[in-house]
């Protein structure tokens, strides 16, 4: 067997990028209906509902704890990962976002004033999630690998 077929018969991965796959589908439809103008980088982006980091490490993590039991090292990784992972998008990553917003805001006061401001100073405002969109993507990767393994 070659790579790239254990690869596509890896439970832990499927998992994983399935967890992932999903969380940015749902994120770009909540977008467009919400906003009600679809945006293409929602398909790849990073923020908002749900948290495509969480559903991804949740997804690992469970289909490793499902496949190899809660005493194995693959879980304790994944498991370890997977908190480390959730903490930062609603630690860092998202006080970044909201410093983001800050400063854009800024930008903007100056941008009135008259100052010329080029479209690259504007800052990225969708880096972190919120508890709910952690909890919300933690439990879409779970559900996924529950249906993965369990198939």
């Amino acid at each position: 067997m070659n790579f790239i077929d254990e690869l596509l018969q890896n439970q832990i991965f499927i998992s994983a990028a399935l967890g992932w796959l999903v969380a940015q589908v749902l994120k770009t439809l909540i977008h467009f209906i919400i906003n009600k103008k679809f945006v293409a980088e929602r398909m790849v982006g990073s923020g908002g509902m749900p948290s495509s980091h969480s559903a991804t490490v949740c997804g690992m993590a469970a289909a490793a704890g499902m496949k190899y039991g809660g005493g194995s090292f693959e879980f304790a990784v994944t498991l370890m990962l997977a908190i480390i992972v959730m903490y930062d998008a609603m630690g860092v990553r998202r006080e970044t976002g909201i410093q983001g917003r800050v400063l854009n805001e800024m930008l903007e006061i100056f941008v009135n004033m008259g100052k010329e401001i080029s479209a690259e100073a504007k800052l990225k405002e969708l880096v972190g999630h919120t508890p709910l969109q952690v909890l919300m993507g933690a439990i879409l990767g779970i559900i996924i690998a529950v249906i993965v393994v369990g198939l």
